[in-house]
């Protein structure tokens, strides 16, 4: 089971108030109303196998990997049929390739041995699956189960910190905190604004603020300027 980010959270400011809260989820919305995950997939079990095979690779280098796999093992009886070698083969670009074909195998034969070929729509039953943590069952839940959760992961847990949205040490408690202050109308779709504002403007060597959409209500102290 994938551990959870612990990091040393930066000297901040009190998180912000919920009218911000709701100002940046609305500005956020209107930048990007329909928000959408850069890895690819075809049904609830390529995403699961896309999510496990992104723990510290990037998207591209999935996207890459997976869209010949998928082309023939779309389903775990036909991952099974591969067997872990071909898997092996088929994302040898993916950094720890050799683990992660081992838990692709391993939590196919899971699926068909107790939950009939399907992703189960239980976290429970999602986080026992090898090589899925919390923040991989709480990606599959919101994208293919509609689940207003929020999965943290580096880009999510930077933004939160700096913001701040919610001040906390770690991923489940900036989750928690997060699933506690997002205004409703935003829960759905918090996951996919805050790692695309996290990946391509809050980044984390140097925040694009210059051309950041919530300047004005970050408290970050060490915004950038422009050249």
């Amino acid at each position: 089971m994938a551990e959870p980010i612990v990091a040393r959270v930066e000297t901040v400011p009190s998180p912000v108030g919920a009218e911000t809260v709701a100002e940046i989820f609305s500005r956020l919305r209107a930048a990007n109303p329909e928000p959408r995950a850069e890895l690819e997939f075809q049904n609830p079990y390529t995403l699961l196998v896309a999510v496990v095979l992104s723990a510290q690779a990037t998207d591209k280098s999935v996207n890459l990997a997976t869209a010949p796999l998928f082309a023939i093992a779309d389903t775990p009886e036909k991952m099974l049929a591969l067997g872990e070698e071909r898997v092996r083969g088929f994302i040898r670009t993916i950094g720890l390739f050799n683990t992660k074909a081992k838990n692709v195998i391993a939590l196919s034969q899971i699926l068909v041995d107790r939950h009939g070929g399907t992703v189960p729509h239980v976290r429970e039953h999602l986080e026992v699956l090898p090589g899925v943590g919390s923040k991989t069952a709480s990606v599959v839940l919101n994208v293919a189960f509609g689940e207003e959760t929020i999965a943290v992961d580096t880009h999510i847990f930077r933004v939160a910190n700096r913001i701040p949205l919610v001040v906390a040490p770690t991923t489940d408690k900036v989750q928690a905190g997060l699933e506690a202050i997002v205004p409703a109308p935003y829960r759905l779709d918090a996951h996919h604004w805050l790692i695309l504002f996290g990946r391509y403007v809050c980044k984390a060597r140097k925040p694009d603020c210059p051309r950041c959409l919530l300047s004005d209500l970050c408290c970050y102290p060490a915004k950038t300027t422009a050249i």
